[in-house]
C-alpha cells in the first residue's frame, strides 16, 4: 500500500470515530464542548455552545509561539483554563476530536485537570 493510501485510510478512520463521538456530546452554555485539533506543527482548541453557535475561548499554538509536543499543549492548556475561569466556566465536555486519548491529547487533558477545569 503506498504511503497517500494509508493517509487517506487513517484519515477515513479518525472521521468515523470523530462522527461517533459527536453523536453523543454537545456543548451548552453551562457545560460548553471543548474540542482539539492538532496537526503535524500545531494543536488548537476551541470551546463551543454548540446550542448557540458561538465560540466562547480559543486558543491555538501558533499564536502562542509553540509547536505541537505534550510540554506545548500542556501550556496552551493553562492559557485556555485561565481564559475559561475568566468567563466563570469550571466543567467542559472533552471532545477529543476522533484523535486517540494519548500524547499531546492527553498532556492537553491532564494540563487543563491540573489548571482546575473538569472534564
Amino acid at each position: 500500500m503506498s504511503r497517500a493510501k494509508e493517509i487517506a485510510k487513517k484519515n477515513a478512520l479518525r472521521i468515523k470515530r470523530k462522527s461517533r463521538v459527536r453523536g453523543n456530546i454537545s456543548g451548552t452554555s453551562e457545560k460548553p464542548r471543548l474540542t482539539i485539533t492538532k496537526s503535524n506543527k500545531y494543536v488548537s482548541a476551541q470551546v463551543i455552545d454548540d446550542v448557540a453557535g458561538n465560540t466562547l475561548a480559543a486558543v491555538n499554538s501558533k499564536t502562542l509561539g509553540l509547536s505541537v509536543s505534550r510540554e506545548s499543549a500542556s501550556k496552551a492548556a493553562a492559557k485556555l483554563a485561565e481564559d475559561l475561569k475568566a468567563k466563570n466556566i469550571d466543567t467542559v465536555v472533552f471532545d477529543r476530536n476522533g484523535y486517540l486519548y494519548h500524547g499531546v491529547v492527553a498532556a492537553f487533558a491532564d494540563a487543563l485537570r491540573e489548571n482546575g477545569i473538569k472534564l
